[in-house]
Protein backbone atom coordinates (compact mmCIF):
# COMPACT_ATOMS: atom_id res chain seq x y z
CA UNK A 1 0.00 0.00 0.00
CA UNK A 2 1.37 3.49 -1.08
CA UNK A 3 1.63 6.26 1.67
CA UNK A 4 -1.46 8.23 0.07
CA UNK A 5 -3.47 4.83 0.13
CA UNK A 6 -2.96 4.91 3.51
CA UNK A 7 -3.27 8.16 5.15
CA UNK A 8 -6.90 8.01 3.03
CA UNK A 9 -7.86 4.70 4.10
CA UNK A 10 -6.95 6.02 8.08
CA UNK A 11 -9.00 9.95 7.41
CA UNK A 12 -11.87 6.83 6.63
CA UNK A 13 -11.67 4.80 9.47
CA UNK A 14 -10.76 8.18 11.73
CA UNK A 15 -14.08 8.92 10.41
CA UNK A 16 -15.57 5.70 10.85
CA UNK A 17 -14.87 5.09 14.46
CA UNK A 18 -15.51 8.58 15.53
CA UNK A 19 -19.26 8.24 14.29
CA UNK A 20 -19.21 5.16 16.40
CA UNK A 21 -17.56 6.30 19.58
CA UNK A 22 -20.25 9.22 19.13
CA UNK A 23 -23.26 7.05 18.38
CA UNK A 24 -22.57 5.02 21.58
CA UNK A 25 -21.69 8.38 23.84
CA UNK A 26 -24.64 9.41 22.76
CA UNK A 27 -26.94 7.19 24.29
CA UNK A 28 -25.80 8.19 27.75
CA UNK A 29 -26.93 11.28 29.92
CA UNK A 30 -24.78 14.55 29.58
CA UNK A 31 -24.40 13.88 33.57
CA UNK A 32 -22.79 10.13 32.52
CA UNK A 33 -20.74 11.86 30.22
CA UNK A 34 -19.53 14.34 32.01
CA UNK A 35 -18.86 12.28 34.94
CA UNK A 36 -15.08 12.13 36.48
CA UNK A 37 -13.82 8.31 36.05
CA UNK A 38 -10.08 8.89 36.56
CA UNK A 39 -9.34 9.56 33.05
CA UNK A 40 -6.32 11.72 32.12
CA UNK A 41 -9.18 14.16 30.49
CA UNK A 42 -10.91 13.14 33.21
CA UNK A 43 -14.57 12.10 31.58
CA UNK A 44 -15.81 10.45 28.68
CA UNK A 45 -16.63 14.10 27.46
CA UNK A 46 -13.48 15.47 28.60
CA UNK A 47 -11.61 12.77 26.56
CA UNK A 48 -13.77 13.37 23.46
CA UNK A 49 -12.92 16.90 23.76
CA UNK A 50 -9.36 16.70 23.77
CA UNK A 51 -9.59 14.59 20.79
CA UNK A 52 -10.81 17.93 18.57
CA UNK A 53 -8.79 20.17 20.58
CA UNK A 54 -5.61 18.48 19.32
CA UNK A 55 -7.04 17.66 16.30
CA UNK A 56 -7.92 21.25 15.69
CA UNK A 57 -4.26 22.07 17.00
CA UNK A 58 -2.76 20.21 14.15
CA UNK A 59 -4.85 20.86 11.54
CA UNK A 60 -4.09 24.10 11.97
CA UNK A 61 -0.38 23.62 11.83
CA UNK A 62 -0.78 21.61 8.53
CA UNK A 63 -2.32 24.59 7.35
CA UNK A 64 1.12 25.87 7.34
CA UNK A 65 2.82 23.31 4.89
CA UNK A 66 3.75 25.02 1.43
CA UNK A 67 1.25 23.16 -0.81
CA UNK A 68 -1.21 25.53 0.62
CA UNK A 69 -3.91 22.47 0.85
CA UNK A 70 -7.51 24.12 0.59
CA UNK A 71 -9.66 21.45 2.41
CA UNK A 72 -7.80 23.50 5.77
CA UNK A 73 -9.74 25.90 4.88
CA UNK A 74 -12.90 25.28 5.72
CA UNK A 75 -11.52 25.67 9.45
CA UNK A 76 -11.14 29.51 9.54
CA UNK A 77 -13.84 30.24 11.41
CA UNK A 78 -13.29 28.07 14.36
CA UNK A 79 -11.85 28.72 17.57
CA UNK A 80 -8.44 27.88 17.81
CA UNK A 81 -7.60 26.17 21.73
CA UNK A 82 -4.67 27.49 23.60
CA UNK A 83 -4.73 24.56 25.71
CA UNK A 84 -4.82 20.84 25.67
CA UNK A 85 -8.10 20.35 28.26
CA UNK A 86 -9.52 23.74 26.14
CA UNK A 87 -13.67 22.97 25.89
CA UNK A 88 -14.45 23.28 23.04
CA UNK A 89 -18.29 22.45 23.21
CA UNK A 90 -20.81 22.76 26.23
CA UNK A 91 -22.33 19.02 25.80
CA UNK A 92 -22.20 15.87 23.39
CA UNK A 93 -24.37 17.32 21.02
CA UNK A 94 -22.20 20.59 19.93
CA UNK A 95 -19.35 18.42 20.22
CA UNK A 96 -20.61 16.32 17.77
CA UNK A 97 -21.21 18.69 14.67
CA UNK A 98 -17.67 19.96 15.65
CA UNK A 99 -16.15 16.72 15.38
CA UNK A 100 -18.28 15.76 11.86
CA UNK A 101 -16.78 18.86 10.93
CA UNK A 102 -13.22 18.11 11.74
CA UNK A 103 -13.95 14.77 9.91
CA UNK A 104 -14.50 15.77 7.12
CA UNK A 105 -11.95 18.33 6.47
CA UNK A 106 -9.55 15.63 7.23
CA UNK A 107 -11.44 13.07 4.90
CA UNK A 108 -11.01 16.43 2.33
CA UNK A 109 -7.22 17.14 3.14
CA UNK A 110 -6.48 13.42 2.51
CA UNK A 111 -7.83 13.29 -0.65
CA UNK A 112 -5.89 16.49 -1.54
CA UNK A 113 -2.72 15.40 -0.25
CA UNK A 114 -0.36 14.20 -3.19
CA UNK A 115 3.33 12.01 -2.14
CA UNK A 116 6.03 14.79 -3.65
CA UNK A 117 4.30 17.16 -0.13
CA UNK A 118 4.75 13.84 1.97
CA UNK A 119 8.29 14.53 2.32
CA UNK A 120 8.55 18.09 2.79
CA UNK A 121 9.13 19.42 6.37
CA UNK A 122 6.50 21.69 8.39
CA UNK A 123 7.86 23.66 11.06
CA UNK A 124 5.86 24.79 13.74
CA UNK A 125 5.47 26.11 17.56
CA UNK A 126 4.01 23.56 20.05
CA UNK A 127 1.24 24.80 22.75
CA UNK A 128 4.49 25.55 25.18
CA UNK A 129 6.06 27.97 21.75
CA UNK A 130 9.04 25.52 21.15
CA UNK A 131 10.15 25.62 17.36
CA UNK A 132 9.66 22.20 15.50
CA UNK A 133 10.22 21.14 12.06
CA UNK A 134 9.10 17.45 10.84
CA UNK A 135 8.27 15.61 8.05
CA UNK A 136 4.81 15.95 7.31
CA UNK A 137 3.84 12.21 6.56
CA UNK A 138 5.29 11.15 10.16
CA UNK A 139 2.94 14.18 11.64
CA UNK A 140 -0.18 12.97 9.68
CA UNK A 141 1.07 9.05 11.32
CA UNK A 142 0.68 10.88 14.41
CA UNK A 143 -2.61 12.57 13.97
CA UNK A 144 -4.23 9.12 13.66
CA UNK A 145 -2.14 7.66 16.33
CA UNK A 146 -3.16 10.17 18.70
CA UNK A 147 -6.57 9.65 17.48
CA UNK A 148 -6.44 6.20 18.12
CA UNK A 149 -4.53 5.98 21.29
CA UNK A 150 -7.53 8.71 23.21
CA UNK A 151 -10.48 6.51 21.31
CA UNK A 152 -9.08 3.34 23.01
CA UNK A 153 -9.45 5.72 26.29
CA UNK A 154 -12.76 6.90 25.22
CA UNK A 155 -14.76 3.05 24.47
CA UNK A 156 -12.61 1.75 28.14
CA UNK A 157 -14.91 4.01 29.58
CA UNK A 158 -17.96 4.13 27.39
CA UNK A 159 -17.70 0.63 28.62
CA UNK A 160 -17.13 1.01 32.48
CA UNK A 161 -20.50 3.02 32.26
CA UNK A 162 -22.03 0.17 30.18
CA UNK A 163 -22.17 1.06 26.52
CA UNK A 164 -20.84 -1.14 23.94
CA UNK A 165 -18.76 0.60 21.16
CA UNK A 166 -18.51 -2.55 19.09
CA UNK A 167 -16.15 -3.47 17.05
CA UNK A 168 -13.25 -0.46 16.86
CA UNK A 169 -10.64 -2.85 14.52
CA UNK A 170 -9.21 -0.97 11.63
CA UNK A 171 -9.56 -4.44 9.87
CA UNK A 172 -13.48 -3.85 9.84
CA UNK A 173 -12.88 -1.52 7.18
CA UNK A 174 -9.65 -3.00 5.29
CA UNK A 175 -10.94 -4.23 2.06
CA UNK A 176 -10.51 -8.09 1.50
CA UNK A 177 -8.14 -9.13 -1.36
CA UNK A 178 -9.07 -11.30 -4.48
CA UNK A 179 -8.14 -14.90 -4.19
CA UNK A 180 -4.72 -15.82 -6.08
Amino acid sequence: MQRIEHIRQMARYNSWMNERLYAAAAGLPDEALSAERGAFFGSILGTLNHLVVADLIWLGRYAAHPANHRALQALAGLQRPTRLDQPMAANIRELTALRVQLDACIEALAAEIDEEQLDQPLAYRNTRGIEARKNFFALLMHLFNHQTHHRGQATTLLSQAGVDVGVTDLLAIIADEPAP
